[in-house]
């Protein structure tokens, strides 16, 4: 077993962080496997080197150990651009000048339906169009799903156990055309982390259920970039009082301060029921 934590360093670590890298921690422990780190920072204009180093201070104070070296998004884009050449050579591509205003108008007019799906509003298909000529580095990319064809299939060991089934119409009318290429990164989430997952050679992709959807994402691409699909354990959120998931933006309450109150490893598990 493999298994990876893969924060973005755009703030400090809190309970909910901790709980899903204990626990893929902690499995890769019991099957003899191993855990890695993973440092998700292609998004330049908010990472930030404190919080980089901040990562790796609580896990170490939490008593993880992983593999080295750490893969860093931001030194791995020669890989995500080989991948990217890939689909648009087949013709799985095309350009999007649309903003985020853009696509929410069109959703709201009168033949769009306004849907989300794992990766916002589903797209209108506004810019759809065959691609010609050599890949844009400077302009967003959407996958055609249009082009989509067969069934997925993965295995789910966390919530809602089994395997988890889904075709290429399914997706088109719950994901649509998906961002592949984002103008200001040259990469997206979602790429990148179906590129990484099997240059680690990662078995078992241990998150928080909020992805569990974007699994039909990660899927599609591994199978027009013929990777392997992993083992999917969705966990459950950490919530605060109010029922509220954390998350950094609202400031929820960081590994840091629990640390410098006091509190020790075995205090966090306590917390987490780990």
């Amino acid at each position: 077993m493999r298994t990876r934590f893969a924060p973005s360093p755009t703030g400090p670590l809190h309970l909910g962080h901790a709980f899903s890298a204990i626990l893929g921690h902690d499995m890769a422990q019991k099957s003899g496997g191993e855990f890695l780190v993973r440092i998700e920072d292609i998004d330049r204009s908010r990472a930030r080197a404190e919080w980089d180093d901040l990562i790796f201070q609580d896990l170490t104070w939490l008593g993880l150990r992983w593999q080295q070296p750490v893969l860093r998004q931001s030194e791995n884009m020669a890989a995500y651009d080989t991948a990217l050449d890939s689909l648009w050579n087949h013709g799985l591509l095309y350009p999007c000048k649309c903003n985020r205003r853009d696509i929410l108008a069109a959703a709201a007019a009168p033949q769009g339906d306004g849907k989300y799906g794992p990766d916002g509003v589903i797209y209108p298909g506004s810019c759809r169009h065959k691609p010609q000529g050599k890949r844009p580095q400077d302009q967003s990319l959407r996958l055609n799903s249009d082009l989509l064809t067969g069934t997925y299939s993965f295995i789910e060991t966390g919530l809602n156990a089994g395997i988890h089934t889904f075709t290429s119409t399914d997706f088109q009318r719950q994901v649509g055309d998906i961002v592949v290429q984002r103008r200001d990164m040259g990469t997206s989430y979602h790429l990148s982390v179906v590129v990484d997952d099997a240059a680690q050679k990662i078995t078992d992709v241990v998150r928080g259920v909020d992805l569990f959807e974007a699994t039909k994402i990660h899927l599609v691409l591994q199978s027009l970039l013929k990777l392997p699909t992993p083992t999917y354990h969705h966990h459950h959120l950490i919530t605060d009082d109010t029922g509220k998931r954390l998350a950094k933006r609202d400031d929820a309450r960081a590994l840091r301060l629990y640390r410098a109150e006091g509190h020790r490893p075995g205090d966090i598990r306590k917390m987490l029921g780990l």
